[in-house]
Formats: C-alpha cells, sequence, structure tokens
C-alpha cells in the first residue's frame, strides 16, 4: 500500500471546471423507475439524489439511510470502473500513543473477512485471539529478555494461525476479476481504497466490499507488520521524505498533521497493538464516515440499488469528532537541517489556511503565479534564466490547515543562502504586485484546460469526488469553485501572500553528508508463515461460482482506426479524432536520436533558453501559455519528438509561433554558458541519487558493458567548447529531416492537412535520417555480482538475465507468466517470510525487434536480510512454485483484463508506433486473448525452465559498504564493486 505524499492528490481534484455553474443550489431529484424490479424489497425503494447544474461530471450524489455518501458519474471511456472507498479518517486521527494505527489499519483490511481468507475461522480466531493478547503483554513489557520471549510465542502462535488462513485471498479475487490498480493509500485526514473494475463484475465487487468493511480481520499480523517496517526505513532512506518531516514539525508543533508522522514512530511501530486497531477501525470505519465513489461505464439506478442492497445494512454509528488544535502564529524564521546523501536543496514553507476557506483559493492562485512550468515567476525569473540549476513551488491543502513550500537546487558554487534569497525575491514580488495581471487570467484559462484534459480519465473524475467528501465539501461548493478561483483579483493575492507569508516561514536545509542521528527498525526473528497457495475458503469458491455476462474484447484495427495521409513532400500524417473536447496533441517524430550525436541532446535542451527574433525566451514562454497551448523537444537514444498540444481554437496561432521557434531560435552565449555549468552541477547530484545509480547506471553496465548509452556523454571539455550557433543550427535542422506527423485532435482531415501544409516550414527535399547507432547487448557468461556503495539503511537489489530476441510467438505465455508470478513471489518475499516491502519479477519484452528480452526481479530490504532475501529471490526463479488456484486465477485475470481494456485516443497512434518498432501490424493483444484460455501450467513451466531457470545472472546490489553482507553475495558468482566514475564515464 502506498502513503499519498505531497501535492499529488491536489493536482487534478482541485483544478477548476471549465463550465461555469450559473445556479448554486443543489438540483434534487429521484431515481426513475426505469428498470424491472429486483426480486429484493430494495427494488421498490425510490433513491434521491443531489446533482449540480453545469456540472462536468453530471454527477449524482446519493446518501443511503444509514449515512453512506454515493458519488456517481457516468464516463463510458471503456467497460470499465474507477472505484475509490473514502474514510474521513487518517493519520491524525491516531491515538497519540500508537502512531501509524491508520496506515496499519489500511494493511489489514486487505487480509480478508471470518468467511474470506480462512479454512477453518473457529480454529483461527482461537489463534488470533491469542495474539492479540500477547501483542498486549509485549506492548506493555520494558524489559528487553522478557520482550523476547513473548515474541517468540506470537512467533510460534502466529505460525499456527497462519496454518488455517489463505494468504492474499482478497487479491486473487480482484486479480482474477480483471480488476486493475488495487491499493490504498492513507495520509492525514484519509484512508482511501482504490479498484479499478470491469463493468461486469460490478456487482460482485460491491458484494466483496462490504463484505470486507464491514468484518475486518487482521491475520497474517506479525509479516505484515515487518512490510510496515521495510516501508519505514524506505521512509527513513529518503531524504525528500526527511525533509517534508522536518517542516511538518515545525510547522505544526501542537497539531497532529506535525506532531505525527502516517507512517508511525519507531517505538510505536515495535509496539503494535490489535486492540488499538479493532477501536479505531469501530470508531472511524463505519458508513456515515464513509463513501464510495464511481466514475465509468456505470447505470445510475442499476448502481445504487446495488450498492444499498450490500452496504444499506452497515449500521450507523455517531458520528466521530475531531478537535482542532489550534497553532499559534510562528514569530520569526524556524531554521532546520537536514543530512543525507542526496543532492543538497533548500525549502521554505509556510503555514497556510485549511481547504475550505477562500484564503486556500487564493495560496493556490499564488503557487500557480509563482510556479506553473511555464509562465510564473520562478519558471522564467530562476529556472529559465538558470539562476539556480531547478526550483520549483506548491501548495498542500489539506482539512485543518495547508501548507506553501518553495524549493530551490543550487548551481555549481552557489550557496543555498543564495538560492533561499532567489526565492524569497519571487514571493516578494507577488507581495508586492509587481507582475503581469494578465498571469492570473493566464493561470485561470490553463487550469480550465488541465481540468478538460484531467476529465477524461475516470481516475480523476472519481478523485474529484474524494477530495469533496474528505474535505467535507458539499459537491455544489467543488465546481463552482472555478467560478471563485477566476473571481480572485490582483489585490486578493497581494492581500493573501501579505497575510500568510512574512518571516514566519520554515526554512530546512537539506545538506549533503551522513547523517548523524540516522535510525532503522531493527529486524525480528520472525518464522516463514504458511501461504497455502492451494486452499480456497468456501466464500471464494461461491464467489467465483457466480456467473457474470461476460465483455467482449476491442483490439485496435489500425487500417480503420487512424487515418493515414500525407503532407507535403510526402511527409505522413497519421490521425485519429477527439471527439471529447477542443483539445489537441500534435507531434513531429525523427528516428534519430543522441545516440546518432550526442549535440542533438544539448541542442533540445537548449532550445528552452532561447528567443527568437520577434520574441525573447520569457516573451515566447508567456505568449505560449497564454494561448493555452504548450511545445516540447524531447530526445531519446533513438528518436526525438517535437510536440505541441492545447486549444484546438488557438491551433493556427500556436502552431506559428511553435514553427518560429524551430526556424528563427537566437543564438545565445550566455545561456549557453549557463546550461553548461547546470549540466555539470545535475550530473554531479546524480552521481547522489539511488535510484539513478541503479536503476539506470548500473543496469545499462550490466547490459552493454563499461561504455554504454548512459554514459556515453560529451565530456566537460566538450561541452565548454560547444558553440551556440552550431546548436542553433542543429535545432534548424530538425525539420529538414525525414519525419512523420501525428494528430490527435478535434479538426477534419482536409482543414488539418490544409492547416500542416501552410503552417509546417520544411525544405523542398527532406533528408533521409542517419543509421541508428546500436550498442551491442553483451553475454551474461558467467554469474557476476556487481555493487555500489551507498550511504542508506536497506539494500537494493536487481537480478539481471538477458534472454532471446524479442518474438511475438512467447508474448502470450510471457503475459501469463508475468500474471502468475507477480502474485506468487508477493506472497512468498512478503507475505509469508516478511523479507520486503517492495518486490517483483518480471519478464519484460524488448521494445525492438532483435533486441533482448531480460528477466528482471527486484527486492529492497533491510541489510541484515541481505542472505535471506536474496536466497527467496532465487529459489523462486530456480523452482517456480505451482498453485493451481493461482495459475486460474492468472490465466482468469489476463482475459477479463483484456477483454474490457480499450486504447483510445492518442493512446491509438503511440500503440501503433510501438508495434511498428517490433515489425508488427496488428494489436498483439489478439494474440494473447485467444491463447489465454487454452494455455497450460506445463506450456507456463516450459517457459520458465527455458526462459528463466539457470539462465546466468548480473545481480545489482546498492547498500552501504559497512552494513552488506559479502559473503553472501560471493555464493552468486564473482563479486565486483563499480565506481561512480565507471557508471557515469565523468
Amino acid at each position: 500500500m502506498i502513503i499519498k505524499k505531497g501535492v499529488s492528490l491536489f493536482l487534478i481534484a482541485l483544478a477548476f471546471t471549465f463550465t461555469q455553474c450559473k445556479n448554486e443550489t443543489y438540483q434534487t431529484q429521484s431515481t426513475a423507475q426505469t428498470t424491472a424490479p429486483a426480486a429484493t424489497a430494495t427494488a421498490e425503494k425510490e433513491y434521491k439524489y443531489e446533482t449540480v447544474p453545469n456540472d462536468p461530471l453530471n454527477a449524482r450524489i446519493y446518501t443511503l439511510d444509514n449515512g453512506l455518501k454515493v458519488y456517481l458519474s457516468d464516463y463510458e471511456e471503456a467497460p470499465r470502473i474507477q472505484t475509490y472507498i473514502a474514510v474521513r479518517a487518517g493519520s491524525k486521527n491516531d491515538p497519540a500513543d500508537a502512531t501509524g494505527l491508520a496506515h496499519y489499519l489500511e494493511h489489514m483490511v486487505f487480509k480478508g473477512t471470518s468467511e474470506l481468507g480462512t479454512m477453518n475461522w473457529e480454529k483461527e480466531k482461537v489463534e488470533l485471539d491469542k495474539i492479540e493478547a500477547l501483542y498486549e503483554k509485549y506492548r506493555a513489557t520494558k524489559d528487553e529478555a522478557a520482550r523476547k520471549k513473548i515474541y517468540a510465542q506470537i512467533d510460534s502462535v502466529s505460525g499456527v494461525a497462519a496454518t488455517y488462513a489463505i494468504a492474499n485471498e482478497y487479491d486473487k479475487i480482484l486479480s482474477a476479476i480483471g480488476a486493475k490498480g488495487t491499493n490504498a493509500y492513507t495520509w492525514v485526514d484519509q484512508t482511501v481504497y482504490v479498484n479499478d473494475i470491469p463493468s461486469n463484475q460490478m456487482e460482485r465487487w460491491i458484494e466483496l466490499e462490504a463484505d470486507r468493511f464491514q468484518d475486518m480481520v487482521p491475520r497474517i499480523f506479525h509479516t505484515e507488520l515487518e512490510a510496515v517496517y521495510e516501508e519505514k526505513n524506505r521512509s527513513l532512506d529518503s531524504d525528500g521524505r526527511k525533509v517534508a518531516e522536518v517542516i511538518n514539525t515545525a510547522l505544526f508543533p501542537t497539531h497532529q498533521y506535525g506532531t505525527q508522522t502516517t507512517i508511525g514512530t519507531i517505538e510505536h511501530l515495535k509496539n503494535p497493538s490489535i486492540t488499538e486497531i479493532k477501536k479505531y477501525y469501530n470508531k472511524y470505519y463505519v458508513p456515515n464516515n464513509m463513501a464510495i465513489a464511481m466514475s465509468g461505464d456505470i447505470d445510475f439506478d442499476k448502481t445504487i440499488r446495488l450498492i444499498d442492497k450490500y452496504w444499506g445494512g452497515m449500521e450507523k454509528q455517531p458520528e466521530p469528532t475531531f478537535n482542532v488544535a489550534q497553532e499559534q502564529p510562528i514569530q520569526q524564521p524556524i531554521v532546520k537541517e537536514v543530512l543525507g546523501p542526496d543532492a543538497e536543496n533548500v525549502s521554505i514553507a509556510y503555514r497556510s489556511p485549511g481547504i475550505n476557506t477562500k484564503d486556500a483559493l487564493v495560496v493556490q492562485m499564488i503557487s500557480n503565479l509563482l510556479y506553473n512550468g511555464s509562465a510564473g515567476l520562478i519558471d522564467l525569473n530562476l529556472n529559465q534564466q538558470q539562476k539556480v540549476l531547478q526550483s520549483y513551488a506548491y501548495d498542500t491543502p489539506m482539512k485543518d490547515y495547508g501548507t506553501f513550500r518553495m524549493t530551490g537546487m543550487p548551481r555549481q558554487g552557489q550557496s543555498l543562502d543564495q538560492v533561499r534569497d532567489l526565492l524569497l525575491q519571487q514571493l516578494d514580488m507577488i507581495k508586492k504586485g509587481t507582475f503581469d495581471e494578465s498571469l492570473i487570467q493566464a493561470v485561470v484559462n490553463n487550469d480550465k484546460i488541465n481540468t478538460m484534459k484531467a476529465y477524461e480519465d475516470n481516475s480523476n473524475r472519481a478523485d474529484a469526488f474524494v477530495t469533496s467528501f474528505i474535505y467535507e465539501m458539499p459537491w455544489q461548493k467543488f465546481v463552482t469553485r472555478q467560478e471563485e478561483f477566476a473571481s480572485i483579483t490582483k489585490q486578493d493575492v497581494m492581500n493573501v501572500a501579505n497575510k500568510y507569508f512574512n518571516n514566519n516561514y520554515v526554512l530546512v536545509y537539506k545538506r549533503t553528508g551522513k547523517d548523524p542521528n540516522a535510525q532503522k527498525v531493527e529486524k525480528p526473528a520472525i518464522t516463514p508463515v504458511a501461504v497455502n497457495r492451494d486452499a480456497q475458503s468456501d466464500y471464494y469458491k461461491q464467489f467465483m461460482a457466480k456467473e457474470v455476462q461476460p465483455l467482449q474484447p476491442v483490439f485496435i484495427d489500425y487500417k480503420k482506426d487512424i487515418t493515414e495521409t500525407s503532407l507535403k513532400q510526402n511527409i505522413p500524417l497519421l490521425y485519429t479524432k477527439n471527439k471529447d473536447n477542443g483539445l489537441f496533441q500534435l507531434y513531429y517524430i525523427l528516428d534519430m536520436g543522441t545516440n546518432n550525436d550526442q549535440k542533438l541532446g544539448m541542442a533540445v535542451n537548449y532550445l528552452k533558453y532561447l528567443g527568437t527574433d520577434k520574441y525573447t525566451a520569457e516573451e515566447l514562454q508567456k505568449e505560449f501559455y497564454k494561448l493555452g497551448t504548450s511545445f516540447d523537444v524531447f530526445s531519446s537514444g533513438d528518436q526525438v519528438y517535437v510536440s505541441l498540444s492545447g486549444l484546438d481554437e488557438n491551433f493556427e496561432k500556436g502552431l506559428n509561433l511553435f514553427e518560429s521557434v524551430l526556424a528563427n531560435a537566437k543564438p545565445d552565449q550566455q545561456a549557453l554558458n549557463d546550461m553548461v555549468a547546470g549540466i555539470l552541477k545535475a550530473r554531479a547530484d546524480a552521481k547522489k541519487n539511488k535510484g539513478v545509480i541503479l536503476q539506470q547506471a548500473m543496469v545499462n553496465y550490466a547490459k552493454y558493458g563499461a561504455k554504454n548509452p548512459f554514459n556515453t556523454v560529451l565530456s566537460e571539455k566538450e561541452l565548454k567548447a560547444m558553440k551556440p550557433q552550431e546548436l542553433v543550427n542543429i535545432i534548424k535542422s530538425i525539420p529538414t529531416y525525414e519525419h512523420r506527423v501525428l494528430y490527435y485532435g478535434p479538426r477534419e482531415t482536409d482543414n488539418l492537412v490544409a492547416t500542416l501544409n501552410q503552417g509546417h516550414m520544411v525544405p523542398a527535399k527532406l533528408k533521409p535520417v542517419p543509421a541508428e547507432k546500436v550498442y551491442t547487448e553483451i553475454d551474461f557468461k558467467e554469474p557476476t555480482v556487481y555493487w555500489a556503495d551507498y550511504d542508506m539503511v536497506q539494500a537494493e537489489m536487481l537480478f539481471l538475465s538477458k534472454s532471446v530476441p524479442y518474438s511475438k510467438d512467447i508474448i502470450p505465455v510471457v503475459r501469463l507468466y508475468n500474471e502468475y508470478m507477480g502474485g506468487i513471489v508477493f506472497q512468498d518475499l512478503r507475505e509469508s517470510k516478511a523479507l520486503a516491502y517492495s518486490t517483483y519479477s518480471f519478464y519484460s519484452p524488448a521494445a525492438k525487434k532483435d533486441r533482448a528480452n531480460y528477466l528482471v526481479s527486484y527486492i529492497g530490504a533491510q541489510s541484515d536480510k541481505l542472505a535471506e532475501a536474496m536466497a527467496g529471490m532465487q529459489a523462486l526463479l530456480t523452482d517456480m512454485p505451482l498453485a493451481d488456484a493461482n495459475f486460474q486465477n492468472a490465466r482468469a485475470a489476463l482475459r477479463n483484463s483484456i477483454s474490457t481494456e480499450r486504447i483510445t485516443k492518442a493512446g491509438i497512434l503511440f500503440d501503433y508506433e510501438r508495434a511498428k518498432k517490433l515489425g508488427l501490424n496488428y494489436d498483439i493483444r489478439q494474440d494473447v486473448y485467444q491463447s489465454a484460455n487454452s494455455m497450460t501450467f506445463d506450456q507456463m513451466k516450459e517457459f520458465q525452465q527455458k526462459y528463466v531457470k539457470g539462465q546466468p545472472q548480473a545481480i545489482l546490489v546498492i547498500g552501504s559498504k559497512d552494513k552488506l553482507n559479502f559473503k553472501a553475495l560471493e555464493k552468486y558468482g564473482k563479486v565486483k564493486q563499480l565506481d561512480l566514475k565507471t557508471l557515469f564515464g565523468y
């Protein structure tokens, strides 16, 4: 499960609707009796619902008799439904002496019920009651020797209890019916459970969820607790999370937003209480404190009747209350320091008002005026002018308070105080009103566009409901916030900025260095528990026996679904029509990239800092932003993408501006000097990022050797010798090479062709693209363990095996193997052995024909679990467990997933691009779907023995040198340390 942090929850849900609401009152209606009465009494019931005029989601909001809120939106992009079940309680509701409880309860809700996930509930319950009592005794005991004895009892009884349990049975059901994205997150104000389900499985899902939320059983407790320990250790290895925690602690010394964290303290994690978890569950997981949010292929009347049928019997309880702690004003800057291995940065954070206030909306406007990725003050004055390496600002609204934060990373030789001053200067401009007032309207317009894009996705639509419910914001208010946002004036902005943003900030210096206060959750002694893979509860059998109307898959027909024509000079144009709204996406694609010429990547990056003969670089960004359009140029190893997107009504203006940038970019020596200095600093910072080291540098080294696509870069000398005109010439040459154009938008073909023929500037004859430079993938002749030193609590490992070149013939069995092994790996390494929070294994098909497939397996664990973790993963790769129940689930999941999956919109064009790289002229999912039912376990086992078992491996390990078990590593091959200069090429 994930913990949802930062601004991501609000970027979509708090964007503003495109259609303004003219009437601010709810419309109350009743469901029409249009469906045939069902056999149950609820079929005759009349359901009242609320709507809001001009609501872009056309939502209906119901409230059941027991207080359960139900938000529904019908958006039939595919025969699927995005669902969220929201509980209005999060980590702020944790008892002060049991922090992390809400998050751990979230994990427990996935463990089943007294019927689901058990072979013998009566016998299992006896052992679970013993475990609960032992944990209370353990929690009350201080003597370490006595605690160890009690924990040994817990471990022993847990082993007995597990013999009656069936691990992951809930997940098996969801997988079998074709659900995707099954997950949950806990944050300060909420706990939310996520599923994307096929629409024909709706009744089964509603029943299943009603059962698990009314009958939570905390089984397989101590191994799951160990997974939470690992999650805590991952947070302790994250400098970003440590900075966020320091900020919240300083901003909220009284409120739970700062006094307790979502994962919880180490001390509380080491002393869990099942009793307290049950109390929390009984208090907050009640219908009048919960909501079901659904968007997708929905029949309103049928859906609400089914929800009432299965959830209506859940008893209403006293509504939980929460007393908001009142924070005192911060009188002067609070200065903190965080040490860790990542690159240095500085953050300035302020306390802001709660989400339901008008001032919170103005704070969001201020955030966008400062940083919107294009034309904010920070975008233009700091990032675009390269005064810092990188900087940004964002607001995080919450129920009781909010936060506003600015963060910057220094250039080489620049102090953190200098970055701090630059950030504060931008905020001071907001306070004084020294910014163009037209920027406010541009922010409003671009938020409308972003919302239009967001509401093309059911997850964003349903998430808007979650925001409305969690923050007790009536849907009418949520919908009309766009109108309120658009009414914000420059004076409003200045008033709010001066009211909240003074010397009352928290200043955090994130410096590179060893953290003297580094902590970790110690590994307890845990005996692996049985997972009973082949067992099935009676509940499971009855559930899976229920028949549903099957859905038929819809595959892409590239010839029918894509209009192919040509522009002048025979430039291919591939087109799909946007029938939903007035937005477009345009791409010029060249089959050449940085593998051909490293300077191409330099030129592409240089472009964002350049003006033209008519506009400065800053003016260009403002013009695009005012038009509601954005452009980008991106280069990979083998392709260049030039893109333009936005409002189709401004397509011609955007296209002309876009083309003028490519044709008339003006060289700028200072911009190049600053960019080169920035590249060199970014390179140094990349060597401090463990994700880059493992997932990019070490993987490329293993695949291609010491000289590879990742570390083939221009030297410092070559960078500094670069001439502005040389890079501008490369930019101007991009449209002179053979390329193709992709368009997704509302235009008719003839109009589009005419507009592009007039606006797309190309020479009379296009040059052929140069032959691609291909890096040879090396064979793994002998098992080797590569390791890199990094100051961290955990150790992370990637197991890499090179396989055969891409072949469409094995794709069906590959998909089945991945579906099967995903569940097996999770069950064994996390559920049974408690070795990791995050672990996976999959066979990865190549992205291009004639390139090799790879087997990729990952596990992140405490360093003292290294030997067990490696042995556990290797055992699964060598001897794939046979679990018939898992296999049948994997087959069903594959078919159900494909039958309800719809590739639409611009996705059709890019699926075609992907297929062409593999030498395919049809949708490969057809082969997978047709083969799924007939494939046998023996076929999958044959694949595993041929392509997985015993294949030579490169094992990549990153961890702290003084914590790694090198004797354990030596068992798996020759051990070789990789230094950062070798990995990065500089």
